[in-house]
């Protein structure tokens, strides 16, 4: 299993969150909110081909057009990369992401001196993150939780 972790140094939202849980308020059924949120924003995401803050991914280059097929290694043979995102929340916290084996070297890359098996320099091409708009939606449910 990949796991890709990603920590924001969004104070607000940390700081909205403790504030919470000092108050003895049990998240769960926000957190549980704003991962299903999340994931439909990656997966939106995986579809613009775009990083958290929206810039375009690499294209794919001419080896990989050649060894698959326009596109079919950003989406993946059977597009299951794109597919399968979930979430996973606590009354303290919310991740999201994929279990795909080869999520990681989607999202971080990888070169073929390092990885031996792959047929080229893969670039890199986040998916996972908070941008600002997220961090506003995540404002915007825990706000929603408080008003009751």
């Amino acid at each position: 299993m990949a796991t890709i972790k990603i920590d924001t140094d969004s104070g607000d939202v940390e700081r909205a969150i403790t504030e919470m849980l000092n108050r003895g308020q049990d998240l769960t059924a926000p957190m549980k909110s704003i991962g299903e949120e999340m994931v439909n924003r990656t997966q939106q995401r995986f579809r613009d081909k775009v990083t958290p803050d929206g810039t375009p991914w690499a294209p794919n280059s001419p080896v990989t057009e050649k060894r698959k097929g326009h596109d079919r290694i950003l989406e993946g043979e059977s597009k299951e990369l794109a597919k399968q995102f979930s979430s996973s929340a606590n009354s303290d916290g919310v991740e999201w992401g994929s279990l795909m084996v080869y999520a990681a070297m989607q999202h971080y890359g990888g070169v073929k001196a390092e990885f031996p098996h792959l047929w080229g320099d893969i670039p890199r091409r986040e998916f996972i993150g908070l941008n600002d708009d997220d961090g506003d939606e995540v404002m915007a449910t825990l706000a929603d939780h408080l008003s009751g």
